[in-house]
């Protein structure tokens, strides 16, 4: 199967050796995405809330430029500096998400690019052409 290397200016350049997503098939692997706001690549704020959803802003521009939406993503990773902030990401998560929802993992980690609070990654399934 051939590799497609996806890329929008919707999303937050790639900041290092990394594609915003790449496709395999009708696999979507989508590289991990912090609160930048693309046509400034600074981050959105201090607040928690305001980053997840650049978060999910930019996840659905990289979904999007796949061809897919938010929705078809089937797992996705969310790293939290603080995990107190978990009921906070299950509500941004609910104003983006329909159910069923997609298998998930939040993992508590120290620290983020750029000294952000909040990175989500994922796997998209686009829908069958056939």
């Amino acid at each position: 199967m051939n590799k497609a290397f996806i890329s929008t200016d919707k999303a937050p350049a790639a900041i290092g050796t990394y594609s915003q997503a790449v496709k395999v098939g009708t696999a979507v692997y989508l590289s991990g995405q912090i609160p930048l706001v693309p046509q400034t690549m600074e981050v959105i704020s201090e607040d928690f809330s305001e980053q997840t959803h650049q978060v999910f802003k930019n996840i659905c521009a990289v979904c999007e430029e796949a061809g897919g939406t938010i929705q078809d993503l089937v797992k996705v990773n969310i790293y939290l500096t603080d995990l107190s902030n978990f009921a906070i990401v299950n509500d941004v998560m609910s104003q983006y998400f329909k159910q069923p929802y997609p298998a998930r993992a939040a993992i508590g980690v120290r620290a983020l690019p750029k000294g952000v609070q909040v990175e989500i990654d994922g796997i998209m399934e686009l829908p069958s052409t056939n």
